[in-house]
């Protein structure tokens, strides 16, 4: 039996770090890459891996388990860069693996609940429960703060 989907979707990407799973917009991702070289930038932030030459364009790289302040995980195979884009600027978000790609009706998209884990909750835009799957929402907004970011990874570049 199909379900009839009758709200507006949102076509996410789930990608998981540790054992949870978070979700953007697909609007938001210009791609998603293997781990590669990334040269490291002095005096960046602790979270701001480097940067890469990605087609021509240099981007800083963010691993988000610094920046939500998990304990560091070894990159594997699995390992993946999820290219994003926010007001003309493109970063690269480290993830332990990118699972999915999903199509959340946004009437099961909720405010964030006031814990989740430990990630700090000006990171989460909100949750949504999607069969029985918790996913996640980030605020690119918040993770890629542009000032702090984009100034410690281009600055030294």
């Amino acid at each position: 039996m199909e379900e009839i989907v009758t709200s507006e979707t949102v076509k996410v990407i789930v990608f998981q770090i540790k054992d949870k799973e978070y979700v953007i917009p697909v609007s938001k991702v210009r791609g998603i890459e293997k781990i590669m070289h990334i040269t490291r930038v002095p005096r960046s932030l602790p979270f701001v891996k480097g940067v890469i030459n990605l087609r021509g364009v240099i981007t800083p790289i963010i691993d988000l388990r610094a920046r939500f302040e998990i304990e560091k995980a070894e990159y594997d195979d699995r390992t993946r860069i999820i290219i994003v884009t926010l007001d003309n600027m493109e970063a690269g978000l480290i993830v332990d693996s990118a699972n999915d790609v999903l199509d959340i009706p946004e009437s099961s998209i909720e405010p964030q609940p006031e814990v989740i884990g430990n990630v700090a909750m000006e990171y989460i835009s909100g949750v949504a429960k999607v069969e029985k799957r918790l996913l996640t929402l980030l605020n690119l907004d918040q993770i890629l703060n542009q000032n702090e970011i984009h100034d410690s990874a281009v600055k030294e570049a």
